[in-house]
């Protein structure tokens, strides 16, 4: 039997899963724990916050530390300044992020409410557009929720600030959790059909 006629289950085509399909059980594993981990930080939006700041300091400070390095190890290089002067950006920008978490977070808050204004203006305006597009109005939904939850965040900055980014680690844990748990279900599902 030819390797495509192998992916043809029931008449229907299905893609090479490789090792994946004797090992869907991790996969379903990690999507549980993911769910879990999700489910956790929903209840400590504050400290998911604080502490991703800090992480997120945190590799500012060692991406700045080996730029520097490496710039020392660059002599003769006449963008060497600025490539000093970058890393020190970085460290600076660290060491603050660390030092005072509250105030990255605020910044970063405020930053992640912007962005979600305007990524929801263009996704109405692209609704407009291909309104002879059936389900455009999802798109249009979509877009009028991503500009009220940017309001929304804007609204209550910079106290958002505390948990605003908290909660979104911990529905994007749940979210990735969810796709991990179909995606390992449907993978046993194919598995099972191959095999009879």
């Amino acid at each position: 039997m030819s390797k495509k006629e192998e992916l043809i289950v029931s008449g229907v085509w299905v893609p090479d899963l490789g090792d994946l399909k004797d090992n869907w059980g991790w996969l379903l594993a990690l999507g549980i724990v993911l769910m879990v981990l999700g489910t956790i930080g929903l209840g400590m939006t504050f400290a998911l916050t604080l502490a991703s700041i800090v992480f997120f300091g945190v590799l500012f400070l060692i991406g700045g530390g080996i730029q520097l390095v490496h710039a020392f190890k660059c002599r003769g290089w006449k963008s060497i300044l600025w490539h000093v002067v970058i890393a020190l950006l970085y460290i600076v920008a660290g060491a603050v992020v660390v030092m005072h978490p509250w105030l990255g977070a605020s910044v970063l808050t405020l930053v992640v409410a912007w962005s979600f204004i305007a990524i929801g203006i263009l996704r109405i305006m692209i609704a407009i557009q291909n309104r002879a597009v059936k389900y455009w109005i999802w798109s249009l939904i979509g877009g009028i929720l991503a500009v009220i939850i940017g309001i929304m965040i804007i609204a209550q900055w910079p106290a958002s600030g505390l948990w605003v980014i908290g909660l979104f680690l911990a529905i994007e844990l749940i979210i990735s959790g969810w796709s991990y748990i179909f995606l390992a279900l449907a993978v046993r599902g194919i598995a099972k059909e191959s095999d009879a």
